[in-house]
């Protein structure tokens, strides 16, 4: 069956909501598919890609995707894409893909755009990749959707971006996998990036504060706005594309406040910015996670310049696993510079029913080595 494909109305809302339920039921854990006001907003908001395939005899919809982009930053997130279970298996998710992918580029704003699609299954990401996106990564553990699931990560540019990245002379050896991963799949070229070791690295090293060390939680959405806003003025210190921190994890001293992302639907936490910097709080990850962990949220993870050596290595020391790249993410000057995704999991990782497609094989490779290095050190394996 033939379909159209246009932007989305307000009027699509309680259709699409009920598209949504068709492919995922209850489980879906973002709120553009359940939540009637995100999506009044999202279909609203000119900076977000919201396209609808229309069958002709009932104009009910057939198919979904959304991409969002950030302005400031010039990143564009695909998500969303939902084909309704009559519709698959005739090319419609990859023609949504495209159509979204090409209006948001077409403006002109947009350097890169990025998914994370599940891997319960292979398709998804044979789609993004007919599209133009580049594997970068596997994130363990992610999201719950139905049950705790992983996610990859894809990312496609805008001509000529990837020409523009800095080098960077020194990385830690625990990152060493997933560059050479990079490199293999995806055409990244890490050659100059000599791997250094990093001291002290691995879950029960380094840190002398107890993990019951008191720390607090302010979760007010608004107030924690406000606050991120005062303590970080300047939008080039806030950078964690399409996030922004509903809760402020504090010690009862306040010498350091971290801002992060947390997402009950989906069980994880984004830690985004610490003010007054993040080696402020280096000492006290432990604690931290103790605390972001009783909140629920079982998968935590962090964005780091490639090129932060120290602010790498106290994430590393914490037990957080490299887990995934994003070459060229952030523009400053006339050059672009790459991000690290790191990650930490409290529940057992099990790949045994993951679709990992060849594309992404080696990055689980990667992170699987690393995972070893951290949790599961060389003389406890030998022995």
């Amino acid at each position: 069956m033939s379909v159209t494909i246009t932007p989305a109305v307000l009027q699509d809302i309680a259709d699409l909501r009920q598209l949504y339920f068709d492919v995922y039921g209850h489980g879906y854990p973002v709120p553009l598919g359940s939540d009637p006001a995100e999506m009044r907003r999202l279909i609203t908001d000119p900076h977000t890609h919201w396209l609808v395939a229309r069958c002709p005899d009932s104009d009910e919809p057939a198919g979904s995707v959304v991409v969002q982009t950030d302005p400031g930053t010039r990143i564009g997130k695909l998500l969303g894409l939902a084909v309704h279970p009559a519709q698959r298996h005739g090319g419609l998710a990859g023609r949504l893909t495209a159509a979204a992918c090409a209006d948001a580029l077409a403006t002109g704003t947009v350097n890169s755009v990025y998914a994370t699609v599940r891997v319960v299954t292979e398709g998804p990401q044979h789609v993004v990749v007919r599209n133009g996106f580049r594997p970068l990564g596997l994130l363990p553990n992610a999201v719950e959707v139905a049950g705790c699931e992983s996610l990859a990560l894809f990312v496609r540019y805008a001509d000529g971006v990837l020409e523009q990245r800095e080098t960077v002379a020194h990385v830690p050896e625990p990152l060493a996998p997933l560059l050479a991963a990079a490199g293999h799949t995806s055409d990244v070229d890490y050659a100059a990036a000599r791997p250094v070791e990093t001291p002290g690295t691995g879950p029960s090293s380094g840190s002398s504060v107890p993990a019951t060390t008191a720390m607090e939680i302010v979760t007010a959405r608004s107030f924690v706005r406000r606050r991120f806003l005062e303590q970080f003025p300047d939008p080039a210190d806030r950078f964690f594309p399409l996030h922004s921190p509903n809760a402020i994890l504090t010690p009862e001293d306040g010498t350091f406040e971290v801002y992060a992302d947390l997402d009950p639907a989906a069980r994880s936490c984004s830690l985004i910015a610490v003010h007054p910097y993040p080696a402020a709080m280096a000492h006290a990850l432990e604690p931290l996670m103790a605390t972001v962990i009783r909140t629920g949220a079982d998968y935590v993870e962090t964005l780091l310049p490639l090129s932060d050596t120290a602010g790498l290595g106290a994430f590393l020391t914490a037990g957080f696993v490299p887990s995934a790249l994003y070459p060229a993410m952030r523009r400053i000057g006339d050059r672009f510079h790459d991000y690290v995704v790191l990650s930490r999991t409290n529940r057992q990782i099990d790949f045994r029913t993951a679709a990992v497609s060849p594309l992404v094989r080696p990055y689980l490779s990667a992170y699987l080595r690393a995972w070893t290095a951290t949790y599961l050190p060389l003389h406890e394996v030998v022995s």
